[in-house]
């Protein structure tokens, strides 16, 4: 993904030089970032994604005790899975514990974090960490029903940042709290049916073929997954017809109230794929609108990161793709860098009113590239902020 900035100079603050950038205008201070799981497959797309980000820059990368000590090159070892090759910038940085919180704190503004670890052991890092003053925007989906919890994707549900201050009020802090990203196979579909909503969607039937990065693994580490398709991957359906509820909900007393329809089932597969999470959607509406009325819905749907042309924000949020054969894996998953949404093959359903294909990129849009969005819209929304601002 290509940043465009400008005016990057250094400037000497008590702790740390702190880069500085051109925001709407400004010169604003760039945040300092810490990456939780910062070796693993996830951890290593946030750390392509920032190596050049015009808000943020990377000052920790954490890990497991394991780990820590070791310069991140000898950490990763040969088990860095992007094509794109490791930035020079963070091969000799030191590795540190993620759990001596006490250590990061003074090094960042805000943590990104992407680890595999038990739920319960989840939740309780990350509270560590917000109650440390260290906001969170994590990749896991421990805290993504925590009711004070927001879980965001930015075109759709950038209200529910609302719920924020009552998280820091139950939290006792003043800056830190939580924020989470939804499931990567549910970006592949929900961007597609929220401007579609206003038609009164009643039911939903929709099964995704998902990519074996969606597991943090390539096809070496996986060699099974060769000429083969596994139809199960555990506690992905129920995340995938429940999570859309929560996401279309609203904030109600100080938390995420989960909307009550529509009614949503899902199957999930998967597939010999390396990137790119694809759906086969049944939709049944109260009031069926025409296929112009979807593709214009469709086409005219974006939200705050368009509106504020946030950086990782595509251009277009959802493309629809004329072609009989589109999208595709290979072809499309890396539309606006792997940020955009695309759809195809929208037609007239012998059962329900209207079918569709949708395509996104899993560890981009669902994972990485999704939570660098969220912190993009939370720095600009005012709730990510240098910490010695504080």
């Amino acid at each position: 993904m290509t940043y465009h900035f400008q005016g990057a100079g250094r400037l000497k603050t008590r702790l740390l030089p702190v880069l500085t950038s051109i925001v709407g205008g400004k010169t604003v201070k760039k945040l300092r970032v810490g990456i939780v799981g910062a070796t693993g497959m996830v951890g290593q797309r946030f750390i392509t994604l920032l190596e050049k980000h015009p808000y943020f820059e990377i000052k920790a990368l954490l890990a497991s005790a394991r780990s820590a000590g070791k310069t991140y090159a000898e950490a990763v070892g040969d088990r860095w899975k992007l094509a794109a090759p490791m930035p020079a910038c963070v091969k000799d940085m030191p590795v540190m514990d993620a759990a001596d919180i006490g250590a990061v704190k003074p090094l960042v503004d805000f943590v990104f974090c992407a680890v595999n670890m038990k739920k319960e052991e989840i939740r309780a890092l990350e509270e560590a960490y917000a109650k440390a003053e260290i906001p969170v925007v994590s990749n896991n989906s421990a805290n993504r029903w925590t009711p004070d919890v927001p879980m965001v994707i930015p075109e759709i549900n950038d209200a529910h940042l609302a719920v924020i201050e009552a998280q820091r009020k139950r939290l006792g802090t003043r800056r830190g709290f939580i924020a989470v990203k939804p499931n990567c196979s549910i970006q592949s579909y929900v961007p597609a049916l929220t401007p579609l909503l206003p038609f009164g969607i009643e039911q939903v039937v929709a099964t995704t073929y998902q990519a074996i990065s969606g597991a943090g693994k390539t096809f070496r580490e996986w060699p099974e997954m060769t000429d083969n398709v596994i139809p199960y991957i555990g506690g992905e359906e129920e995340k995938s017809e429940q999570e859309p509820l929560r996401i279309w909900g609203s904030v109600e007393d100080g938390k995420i109230v989960k909307a009550t329809a529509p009614l949503i089932t899902t199957q999930c597969i998967r597939v010999p794929v390396t990137d790119g999470h694809t759906a086969a959607v049944f939709v049944k509406f109260r009031n069926k609108p025409t296929k112009e009325q979807i593709l214009d819905a469709w086409k005219n749907f974006s939200g705050k990161p368009q509106a504020l042309a946030l950086p990782s924000a595509p251009a277009q949020f959802i493309t629809y793709m004329e072609e009989p054969d589109r999208p595709q894996t290979r072809l499309d998953r890396d539309i606006y860098g792997g940020m955009g949404v695309t759809v195809g093959r929208l037609r007239e359903d012998t059962l329900f009113d209207y079918k569709f294909v949708g395509l996104s990129h899993n560890t981009l849009r669902g994972a990485a590239g999704g939570a660098v969005l969220i912190a993009e819209l939370l720095y600009r929304e005012g709730y990510l902020t240098a910490a010695q601002d504080n």
